[in-house]
């Protein structure tokens, strides 16, 4: 690695958003894979799992950001200052009725979302949380590829969610996984591959996040680093 690409590589922070009620799921093997591998490339993440926090996704009253002075809830500030500074916001889900879980739009909303006001969206204003970051999602489906094609499911969840919080947010981009066929008969071997997708893809994360795009596409060599 030249000199110069030493001096512009910079250390990164994920934040890892799990959503899902089984701590033996599959998302919870993409969310345990994805985090080692961020830590085996030397940069650091914090992982939320929300059902394990017992986080509560209904929006009160006095949080609305429509209002003068919104509320600030205490387990809100402890979300916010928990993956306050992060490179890149990793959303872990099942696709569930064509969508993502409850608790994680309830996060989106009372955190994400903490008194962002509809002007501001609208005018694809960048959120000192939100804003310039790489929103990375994972999400898991028992259908296959194809029925979910058909049904218009992966175009309409990334129209309606990815592309919709990055515009809101005014983050940087957005990139989705969709692993299929997630059923309890998984075998091992395929979980593994799977597993390994998902490190694959925290390592090329790793590597955006030190170096930026521009100059992996300049030497996409920078990318070796963050492999072991």
């Amino acid at each position: 690695m030249s000199v110069e690409a030493e001096v512009v590589a910079k250390a990164g922070r994920h934040a890892v958003i799990l959503c899902h009620p089984d701590p033996r799921s599959f998302n919870h093997g993409i969310a345990e894979a994805y985090c080692d591998a961020v830590r085996n490339a030397g940069q650091s993440v914090v992982m939320r799992d929300l059902y394990a926090l017992g986080f509560d996704p209904v929006l009160k009253a006095d949080e609305r950001p429509t209002l003068a002075s919104p509320l600030l809830s205490a387990d809100v500030a402890i979300e916010l200052d928990m993956i306050a500074g992060s490179d890149v916001f990793v959303l872990i889900y099942p696709i569930w009725f064509a969508s993502p879980p409850a608790m994680m739009k309830g996060y989106i909303e009372r955190v994400l979302g903490s008194r962002v006001r509809p002007e501001a969206i609208q005018k694809r204003a960048r959120t000192d949380l939100l804003g310039k970051k790489r929103l990375l999602s994972f999400t898991t489906s028992a259908a296959s590829g194809i029925w979910l094609n058909e049904q218009g499911q992966e175009q309409g969840l990334r129209s309606v969610f990815d592309d919709y919080l990055v515009h809101a947010f005014g983050m940087h981009s957005q990139d989705h996984k969709r692993f299929d066929h997630i059923t309890a008969d998984l075998g091992q071997r395929f979980a593994d591959q799977h597993f390994l997708e998902v490190a694959t893809q925290a390592q090329r994360t790793c590597a955006q996040i030190a170096f930026g795009d521009e100059a992996l596409l300049r030497d996409p060599t920078l990318a070796r680093r963050f492999t072991r």
